[in-house]
């Protein structure tokens, strides 16, 4: 039986996301391109940072990340399929798992690890299921084959303090309306990094972006 983790100086993920629910997603980035990036990204508030695995040398851009972030953020991977992957992320110091589907033996590994799993639904069934399974917040992926509609309408059905994160195709102009609908959080991807794109550059829209959600958490709405 596998026994919970101590944290140790890492951010857990209740302070990270109160600080800011913002996931910033570094699809494609290299490591030699982390350092610079990752601190662009901690000095501008994100707290979640997540390395898709398909991105070049993925586990030493999370160990050069994590180190550079230390217990201002909590960072991690994501595209994370198979259990045995949670193994190679916590090696390299990542405490963050996120999942493009619900997989309760992930969530509840990774629960017993120390990491706190983040996984993708899309409808009311898997988030239950996810919920129920011990999920802390739930990412609403593809938010592209959804709607804020489809949001509010799916949010009647579950516990009103549920955190949604909606993921895909999400940028500063859309957070508004997907906040009126319940969401209480944003993965963002490409609106924030692209491979080539200069860490001063990903630091000025992570500000952008951080700015945009300002006002909900100023106003208790998460």
């Amino acid at each position: 039986m596998l026994e919970r983790a101590p944290w140790g100086r890492v951010m857990d993920f209740d302070a990270a996301f109160r600080r800011c629910p913002l996931i910033a997603i570094l699809r494609g980035i290299t490591p030699t391109e982390a350092l610079a990036v990752g601190e662009a990204l901690v000095h501008a508030g994100l707290t979640l940072i997540e390395v898709p695995l398909d991105a070049p040398d993925a586990m030493r851009s999370v160990a050069t990340i994590a180190e550079v972030a230390g217990d201002r953020a909590l960072v991690g991977a994501g595209g994370v399929l198979r259990a045995q992957q949670l193994d190679a992320v916590l090696d390299a110091g990542g405490r963050l798992v996120v999942c493009p589907h619900t997989d309760l033996g992930l969530i509840d590994r990774a629960a017993r690890l120390g990491m706190t799993c983040l996984p993708g639904v899309l409808t009311p069934t898997e988030a239950i299921c996810a919920l129920d399974g011990g999920a802390e917040a739930l990412l609403l992926f593809p938010a592209q084959g959804s709607s804020p509609a489809a949001l509010a309408a799916m949010m009647t059905t579950l516990p009103k303090d549920t955190r949604i994160v909606p993921v895909g195709g999400i940028t500063p102009d859309a957070m508004g309306r997907w906040w009126a609908a319940g969401a209480r959080g944003f993965g963002l991807g490409g609106s924030l990094y692209h491979p080539g794109r200069s860490a001063k550059a990903v630091g000025e829209r992570a500000r952008a972006c951080v700015a945009a959600v300002t006002a909900p958490l100023d106003d208790g709405l998460i």
